[in-house]
């Protein structure tokens, strides 16, 4: 396996953690009798501070995934995971970085630290894709 193809599972493995993770939380209050399994409010804002960052945080992977995982993808099935390997695992890192840093908090310190996480993954899908295209325009 390509390491493209580790981190684009990595990727999906962290977004299904964070989902796990949420599930679990709600599957408490369920199961405890303090809410009803039909009254969580799909974007999370109905919960704790805790389980706001977390519904926001996976949602922002999901939001990434397109991006993100299309690249990888696209260089998986185009045989040109040579052009994202060496940065593969410094998105992945961001991005676990950005989601963490997420979970702990909202101030605004912490946000600017996320916002960098971002920015990191955003530099490394903008790279890419310039050299995706000029594979694809030199062959």
């Amino acid at each position: 396996m390509t390491l493209t193809a580790v981190v684009l599972l990595g990727y999906i493995a962290w977004t299904l953690l964070l989902l796990l993770v949420m599930e679990l939380m709600r599957t408490g209050l369920v199961l405890s009798g303090r809410r009803r399994a039909d009254s969580f409010r799909p974007d999370g804002s109905d919960g704790t501070p805790f389980a706001q960052r977390l519904a926001r945080a996976h949602a922002n992977c999901l939001e990434g995934f397109p991006v993100f995982g299309g690249l990888m993808l696209v260089a998986l099935l185009a045989s040109l995971h040579t052009v994202t390997d060496p940065l593969a695992p410094w998105l992945l890192a961001a991005r676990v970085a950005q989601s963490s840093v997420h979970l702990a908090s909202t101030g605004a310190t912490a946000v600017t630290v996320r916002f960098g996480f971002f920015a990191v993954q955003l530099g490394i899908a903008s790279w890419w894709c310039v050299r995706l295209l000029g594979a694809w325009a030199g062959a």
